[in-house]
């Protein structure tokens, strides 16, 4: 059977599998969800919200939060950056990788108008400056922060500039003509919201050692989803000590105060349909796995709901544990654990599973040709609210 085009809407996952017969993966974006948890973020942070392309970047995902309010992007490379500016003219591109090629620079900043490079070294200052010619730039300056205990990637260990580091890169952007700013990241999936505090602390120290004010400040990202058996604090409480943070700093009433949210907005409004292809005893073999839609499942303790559809009958109400193994010819193509489903789950079923709208399709790859690329949206509540 051909697969859905991009545009296909549905009203529920049970209509998408009851309409394509799907032996493909199937994504099944809530638009809906996705537009209200970004103009949630939207209402509650307290500056400037630009999504970090990097976590989803399919066209039907920025659609919606374009739509919704989402005005600025971070992006880390030149086809971002071309995504971005040639889709939404009137949107706002920020480079932020710390780490660029020269004629990435150039094009960045010639053919796409991109004014904010962030740096952590001087080497790359110096880069970006030469291929620029360093006129109208904003260079924001990454500031290492301590590995935070409670996340599931620590972003410290490759990029970020010590404070006094970064207090003598901000001295030398301003000396060759540059407005400057600071950036942090705490890490991925931060339940602690403290750890934001902490590193606005850092973020004081350096701008007292520069000696120079900041016009933007970049929080970053990090802010968590509520995956299965994690107690993840309100939205809230990380915006309060953010608040609190920056009223600790002496800034002007003009800098402009950004972050850079993924995950906690794009993780929810996404679910992966999948099939069983065959059942051997306890253990379940779909048609993605890690090599597709599922890669973080092995690399960090993330735990998704799941549900199975059967469109001929019912399914039993017994559940039991089962090994689920992913499509391509590799043994280590398993996702750790295993998960709780119908003891009757057979051959032609589908399973749902929920929260994998950070990071699925953006990592997944084409080994042994299983590719998953299928988008459809849905208007039914996600497994994860049934769940909660």
């Amino acid at each position: 059977m051909a697969k859905a085009n991009s545009k296909q809407r549905f009203d529920d996952v049970r209509a998408v599998a009851q309409a394509l017969r799907p032996s493909y993966p199937v994504y099944c974006l809530r638009p809906d969800l996705l537009a209200e948890t970004a103009r949630r973020f939207i209402s509650v942070f307290p500056g400037t919200v630009l999504y970090a392309v990097k976590c989803n970047p399919h066209p039907l995902v920025l659609d919606v939060l374009y739509k919704a309010g989402i005005r600025h992007f971070d992006t880390a490379s030149l086809p971002e950056i071309a995504q971005i500016c040639e889709t939404y003219p009137e949107a706002h591109a920020y480079f932020m990788h710390p780490v660029k090629g020269r004629a990435v620079i150039t094009s960045a900043y010639s053919v796409y108008g991109i004014r904010h490079f962030v740096v952590d070294h001087e080497s790359e200052l110096t880069k970006v400056v030469d291929e620029t010619g360093g006129e109208d730039l904003v260079i924001v300056v990454r500031v290492r922060t301590p590995t935070a205990a409670h996340t599931l990637y620590d972003l410290s260990s490759k990029f970020g500039a010590t404070p006094s580091e970064a207090a003598a890169l901000m001295r030398a952007a301003h000396e060759r003509g540059c407005k400057v700013g600071l950036a942090f990241h705490v890490g991925s999936q931060c339940i602690d919201p403290s750890s934001y505090g902490t590193a606005l602390a850092l973020v004081g120290e350096t701008i007292e050692m520069a000696g120079i004010k900041p016009v933007c400040l970049d929080v970053g990202g990090g802010f968590p989803a509520a995956y299965v058996g994690r107690s993840v604090p309100p939205l809230e409480d990380f915006m309060t000590e953010i608040r609190n943070g920056l009223k600790r700093l002496t800034l002007d009433p003009t800098v402009d105060i950004l972050a850079e949210p993924g995950r906690a907005l794009v993780a929810d409004a996404c679910s992966l349909l999948t099939q069983v292809q065959l059942r051997k005893d306890d253990r379940l073999y779909l048609n993605d796995g890690i090599y597709g839609s599922l890669s973080e499942m092995m690399q960090v303790d993330v735990r998704q709901p799941v549900r199975v559809i059967r469109l001929s009958g019912s399914v039993s109400q017994d559940l039991q544990p089962f090994v689920l193994n992913g499509p391509t010819c590799d043994s280590l193509d398993v996702l750790p654990g295993t998960f709780d489903l119908p003891a009757d789950v057979r051959e032609g079923d589908w399973i749902e599973i929920d929260q994998v709208g950070a990071y699925s399709n953006a990592l997944a790859t084409r080994f042994n040709g299983f590719f998953p690329e299928t988008f459809v949206e849905v208007h039914d509540a996600p497994p994860a609210a049934a769940a909660a």
